[in-house]
């Protein structure tokens, strides 16, 4: 073990850990502002207790992830100053501006909200909640917008050996940085809606307050439902511009090792990267990876025997990560419009509440393996093309990264012990 394995091994179990408690966070702040605002429009007071058992739940979840969120960021300074001292003039940019004009905000406008219920109308107390889901999502749209330049770097010019700032708006209109926008947030949302559903199944197969998580259930499917098909499209999309800019992401994801036109999708490849093949290939399709890589199944897509193999993504990861992930999100679109056509006889459909029930964990599965197809593809660039993963770490001993790597881990579980039971005991618990 190298520092620089071990600093990239800290870094993704932080990020991973960290990445638990974020999409519900985005989710939840939606659709507790929904809640209250119908609450506010039509006095209803079970969406008023809608809104604060799931309020609740998004408080312990949010607060959890600032203390991980906290943590990740100091490891630039860390782990990684010498990718800091490289592209600090973009990246830490953004970083600030994602820190003074969007947490600043949620913070405070959270501590409105949950100490305003008996200073704020309703009307106002729900707009707080309004507020606080948009600098929660406006949050993430930043930190979104610093990974994707590192995925797709643009608007900056080496100068003085370092990446230097150019062009903010080109930076911020960055196509990979939207179109993994526009996946990864509804992604949360997906998340969010499958968390709201398992909860409400469980306490429906007990038939406890029927009517409540009724609504809540249907309020989550509704999410799940649009969302779900929106992703299938926009992945569409989103793999189309990797063709474009990351060759190498797509080959690897696909274990696709020779250029060829009409390429084919393999449904079922076993990589063989020492000699730079696959060992064995089950289902062969032609033309279909061309398809989905340029909308031409004549199209030519270029294999990993093109590059370098210094410069070829370890291929096994992102082939698994890819492919798991897809199969969730039909897994996904199934589950949803199963239960667009339950929604009226929830209480008779009990096989189905039990399923979704333990589906709960795989949105969690999902975009975790996103994140990990969106890091690990790009490897060995830390910054696409611009500078390597290798280049990037602070000149540590590796003793001290092993003992950070351990005190997080511990550190990391003991509280993921603890907000997993606050969360799972909020959940369980009957609504007041």
């Amino acid at each position: 073990m190298d520092v620089v394995f071990l600093s990239r091994l800290q870094f993704a179990a932080a990020t991973m850990f960290h990445f638990l408690f974020v999409p519900l966070t985005l989710g939840l702040s939606i659709l507790v502002a929904i809640m209250e605002t119908r609450y506010a429009r039509t006095g209803d007071e079970t969406y008023l207790r809608m809104t604060k058992f799931w309020g609740k739940i998004f408080l312990i979840n949010f607060a959890i992830g600032i203390v991980t969120g906290i943590t990740l960021e100091f490891q630039f300074g860390t782990n990684w100053s010498r990718y800091s001292a490289y592209v600090g003039d973009i990246f830490g940019s953004l970083l600030a501006i994602e820190a003074s004009a969007a947490f600043f905000l949620e913070s405070t406008f959270i501590g409105i909200w949950i100490f305003g219920w008996n200073k704020l109308s309703p009307g106002v107390h729900a707009l707080v909640m309004w507020l606080v889901a948009g600098a929660s999502n406006i949050s993430a749209v930043w930190i979104l917008t610093a990974n994707g330049w590192m995925q797709q770097p643009v608007g900056y010019t080496i100068r003085n050996g370092r990446a230097e700032l150019t062009d903010f708006w080109a930076v911020l209109l960055n196509k990979f940085s939207i179109l993994q926008i526009l996946h990864t947030l509804p992604a949360a949302y997906i998340l969010t809606a499958f968390v709201v559903m398992g909860i409400s199944a469980y306490h429906l197969l007990k038939r406890q307050q029927v009517d409540f998580f009724t609504r809540s259930f249907r309020s989550g499917l509704a999410m799940g439902l649009i969302f779900s098909i929106f992703v299938a499209v926009q992945g569409d999309l989103h793999a189309r511009h990797v063709a474009e800019t990351q060759p190498t992401k797509l080959a690897a994801m696909e274990s696709h090792w020779e250029t060829s036109t009409q390429a084919p999708i393999i449904l079922f490849p076993l990589p063989d990267p020492e000699n730079q093949r696959n060992r064995f290939e089950f289902i062969k399709i032609p033309g279909v990876l061309s398809w989905l890589g340029h909308h031409d199944t004549s199209a030519e897509v270029k294999g990993l025997q093109d590059f370098p193999r210094d410069e070829q993504p370890p291929v096994l990861i992102n082939l698994f990560s890819f492919r798991t992930m897809v199969a969730l999100g039909l897994i996904f679109i199934v589950l949803t419009v199963m239960g667009w056509f339950k929604r009226n006889r929830l209480l008779q459909s009990r096989t189905y509440l039990k399923t979704m029930l333990w589906a709960v964990p795989l949105p969690y599965i999902a975009i975790q393996l996103g994140w990990i197809l969106a890091e690990v593809g790009r490897q060995p660039w830390i910054v696409y093309n611009v500078m390597r993963t290798s280049d990037a770490a602070s000149p540590l001993a590796v003793s001290q990264v092993l003992t950070s790597f351990i005190a997080f881990v511990l550190v990391y579980s003991l509280i993921g012990g603890v907000s997993g039971y606050l969360i799972f005991k909020t959940a369980a618990r009957e609504p007041k």
